[in-house]
């Protein structure tokens, strides 16, 4: 039995989970977060993947993580069909491959029966996430989607207190990702650009930076404001020479209640490392969020001086939930990608048991959160091609 302890109290769960991995062999650097993050609370073991679509690297990244040999597969469908059938096959699936093949690896593995934990984007087109979506429902099995940076205790906070009424209606939300790993002009070479996946559109999808991480800005803001805008206008561009996609996107955001927003991503912001902030403005308060220094939320009354709320001192079931160690010691991105798996498995299990998905887990993004995404960047593309103007989001 897999005890998981958190500063809300101690959770038993049945047995650790099967995982198996596909994608993330050698060298891959999400891979080995996803491992990482499926372990560090105890609830999974990762026994099988498909590693690599070549043959021996596929063994030899496996063999690297200890497979039985015979768990060690080249291809995907292969690895479905054979894990479905075993007695000891796989509970879940992480999916860690480049975006082309989220919706055909998660299908395959839907269909088996197996549940489905899948990096963002949810697929290239908006149709495989509306499917998969249909999917996982008629086969009732959990689909998570590793948006991370909900995984943090003080974002989970951050969205228990505007959902409480703290800061009153929401006016403003501003959220910003900016990095600088394309801002190098050295590396950016033609045959750079002709071999990243990140720009090649039959594998990463229609946008760039927007599908990168404009996704995880888009989803942040909603996850903790409680509210999808309605229209958008945007604007995306390519600093990078040889650029086939997207570097930069920036974007203006209308919502149903009357409250404004701005979006923006770069990978040209030159200086910026991981820089995703997020700024939500109410009619009593407002609150600010820095991915970099996760530990600490700022709320600032109107009129007020501001508070800065620290991981392991807040109190709300949200955060107490989300937190490992007490305050002052720091808790970061593997954590919050652990809280993701963590919260997935606590759903696995009770879907298993045919129980309701427990209250707590209710931060976890799912599939749908994947489909809403799909629908953001056809909306983003939409207003670009028609010369930056309003357009509808549906959601």
């Amino acid at each position: 039995m897999s005890i998981i302890k958190t500063q809300a109290g101690t959770t038993a769960l049945p047995r650790k989970l099967r995982l198996g991995m596909v994608g993330g062999g050698d060298g891959a650097f999400i891979g080995a977060v996803h491992r990482i993050a499926a372990r560090l609370d105890d609830c999974y073991e990762v026994v099988a993947g498909a590693l690599s679509s070549n043959p021996e690297r596929a063994l030899a990244s496996g063999t690297a993580l200890r497979f039985d040999p015979s768990r060690c597969y080249a291809d995907y469908r292969e690895m479905a069909r054979a894990e479905a059938a075993r007695i000891d096959g796989i509970d879940a699936v992480a999916i860690v491959t480049p975006n082309h093949l989220h919706a055909p690896v998660a299908t395959a593995f839907l269909e088996a029966g197996i549940h489905v934990i899948c990096d963002k984007p949810l697929g290239i087109a908006t149709a495989e996430g509306e499917m998969l979506a249909a999917l996982a429902r008629e086969k009732n099995r959990v689909f998570a989607l590793t948006h991370t940076y909900t995984g943090y205790p003080l974002v989970r906070h951050a969205r228990e207190l505007v959902a409480s009424g703290a800061i009153g209606d929401v006016r403003l939300v501003h959220v910003e990702y900016a990095q600088d790993w394309m801002a190098e002009a050295g590396p950016q070479s033609e045959a750079f650009q002709r071999t990243n996946w990140h720009n090649d559109p039959e594998r990463a999808g229609p946008t760039g930076c927007t599908s990168d991480i404009g996704t995880h800005a888009f989803h942040l803001a909603g996850f903790v404001s409680g509210m999808q805008p309605n229209e958008l206008l945007a604007e995306l561009h390519s600093f990078t020479p040889n650029r086939v996609l997207d570097d930069h996107v920036q974007m203006m955001l209308r919502y149903p209640n009357g409250a404004r927003g701005m979006l923006w991503s770069s990978q040209m912001a030159t200086g910026c490392e991981n820089a995703l902030k997020l700024r939500v403005f109410g009619t009593k308060a407002s609150l600010a969020f820095d991915q970099e220094n996760p530990n600490e939320l700022w709320l600032t009354p109107q009129g007020g001086s501001a508070e800065r709320l620290t991981r392991g001192r807040v109190r709300g079931a949200a955060a107490e939930h989300a937190t490992r160690v007490p305050s002052g010691h720091p808790e970061g991105y593997l954590e919050a990608f652990a809280q993701l798996y963590r919260d997935a498995a606590a759903r696995i299990h009770a879907v298993n048991a045919g129980l309701p998905v427990p209250a707590e887990t209710a931060g976890l993004p799912t599939v749908d959160d994947g489909v809403a995404g799909m629908r953001f960047i056809d909306a983003v593309l939409e207003s670009d091609r028609e010369g930056s103007r309003w357009v509808a989001l549906r959601m």
